[in-house]
């Protein structure tokens, strides 16, 4: 059992929690995620890691409260403990070697880019974080990244809190301006990922997003977070979910996205991969 030493409220449906998983945390890096199972009867879902302490044991999540299980999750109290937490799970972000970074998020995947930040912040790069919300009252993270930063910037579709617009817009604009990163990491939306590598690919600069897709077991065995790279079909869970955002098909990536849409709707769905039945 994994007991939750903190959980924070950051907006209306965004919940983060501090887990005591000592194993994991002595291992995690930015990037990996792990499994969960919030009660013997539960679902398995990944979540990508947000933060870690390897001092204190313990590893940060952050999640939207979208589905049955993220709501139940959500529902737990700080003290309260999580019946399964597996990982840390998939590769660890390659982050070495880099002089000046532009970190990009999208909404939820701003909780994902800042452990990113954090760790090309304490190696030294320059770090420009870039991220979006539809609206002031949705924005997490900002204090985080403003630690780790050597800028901030803040993009809202309503104009309600910094810039007006997307992410893009201001990523565009820094490279115009004469900003020369030599990496740009974007994590979030399929469609913010895709215009952001459609953007760097112009201008030659490598680019890697995190591909979290539909994911059962995270060991590479079912399939279902296969996504095309290069033309080669990839496994999220154990090849990624780190990829070249200039090989990934956005496009098919965006069509599998939506595949279970129906059957999502229904919360007490049982998943039979595994059972031998029909």
């Amino acid at each position: 059992m994994y007991k939750i030493i903190k959980k924070r409220v950051l907006n209306p449906s965004v919940k983060s929690m501090e887990v005591y998983a000592p194993a994991i945390a002595k291992k995690a890096e930015p990037g990996q995620f792990i499994i969960l199972r919030v009660h013997e009867k539960g679902e398995r879902i990944p979540l990508t890691i947000s933060d870690f302490n390897r001092d204190k044991g313990t590893v940060t999540i952050t999640f939207q409260e979208v589905g049955k299980t993220t709501k139940l999750l959500g529902r737990l109290e700080e003290g309260e403990e999580i019946l399964d937490f597996v990982g840390p799970l998939g590769k660890a972000s390659e982050l070495e070697g880099y002089k000046k970074v532009a970190v990009i998020g999208g909404g939820l995947g701003t909780a994902i880019a800042y452990p990113q930040a954090k760790k090309l912040h304490n190696l030294g790069a320059e770090v420009h974080s870039i991220v979006g919300f539809r609206n002031k009252d949705l924005i997490i993270y900002e204090e985080e990244l403003n630690q780790v930063s050597d800028k901030v910037f803040i993009t809202t579709d309503d104009g309600s809190n910094g810039h007006k617009g997307f992410v893009s817009d201001v990523l565009q604009q820094l490279i115009e301006e004469g900003n020369k990163y030599d990496l740009v990491i974007a994590i979030g939306p399929l469609i913010m990922m895709k215009v952001v590598s459609e953007l760097t690919k112009k201008y030659g600069i490598k680019t890697i997003v995190s591909m979290n897709t539909i994911m059962i077991d995270g060991t590479g065995m079912c399939g279902g977070c296969r996504v095309t790279v290069g033309g080669e079909i990839k496994f999220a869970c154990v090849d990624g979910p780190d990829f070249d955002g200039h090989l990934v098909d956005f496009d098919e990536a965006m069509r599998r996205g939506v595949m279970y849409k129906e059957e999502e709707a229904y919360s007490d769905h049982i998943c039979k991969i595994g059972l031998g039945g029909n």
